[in-house]
């Protein structure tokens, strides 16, 4: 017997719903909302990599859900999402960044300093696979935000599932790649993020829950 359709609940997402929901999610507070806007006017064409502004709350509380004191970042791009989980971190917590660009994170630490919480963060300038692989191997991470170039993300999973602390938690952004996951003949990140999708989905040392939130996000929770 064929199971019934899934039924659809979502209603439709019109900019008037979306403001509602940042409405009523905590507000970003100044220097969050002056670094949108700065990421915006000076990289106008790359933007899009920016965190969506209801991703800064959650990760920040998911921060502070789990006493997180040892986070990573695998791409910080302008630093959003580092800011917004670094400010939720207590004040001996520290957050190891991960990019390839002195350009998109000049702006990073312009705004980390503005915010205070500079010290609780290392950036590293390097392929985050290195970054990862020289990090030590028993379980130590609390927290990791995955958001960097997507033919790695399994890769970056390999590295940082070890890593976790049992508890611990990994939120992977744009699991949804704009909706072409659902598409089998799609190719290139979309492909790559399907495979990721079934790799989490297969891995039982984790037990991880997909959200609609923005272009997707999955939170695993290391077994």
């Amino acid at each position: 017997m064929t199971p019934p359709a899934p039924r659809d609940k979502r209603p439709l997402q019109t900019p008037e719903l979306y403001r509602y929901v940042l409405d009523h999610n905590p507000p970003l507070d100044p220097v969050l909302r002056d670094l949108v806007e700065t990421t915006r006017a000076r990289f106008p064409e790359r933007a899009g990599m920016q965190s969506a502004q209801e991703q800064g709350p959650l990760l920040a509380f998911l921060v502070r859900l789990i006493g997180a004191r040892r986070v990573v970042e695998v791409g910080t791009f302008t630093g959003f999402s580092a800011l917004a989980m670094a400010r939720a971190l207590p004040a001996d917590g520290t957050l190891l960044a991960c990019d390839v660009s002195e350009e998109w994170t000049a702006v990073a630490r312009e705004f980390w300093a503005r915010a205070g919480v500079a010290d609780r963060i290392d950036l590293r300038i390097a392929p985050a696979l290195e970054t990862l692989r020289a990090l030590p191997a028993e379980p130590g991470i609390d927290l990791v935000y995955l958001d960097a170039d997507k033919g790695n993300y399994v890769n970056y999973w390999e590295e940082l599932v070890p890593r976790l602390r049992p508890g611990g938690l990994l939120v992977a952004d744009n699991v949804l790649y704009h909706g072409e996951v659902a598409d089998p003949d799609a190719g290139g990140s979309a492909a790559a993020i399907r495979a990721f999708n079934d790799h989490v989905v297969a891995d039982e040392r984790t037990e991880a829950i997909m959200l609609t939130v923005a272009d997707g996000v999955t939170i695993a929770r290391r077994r």
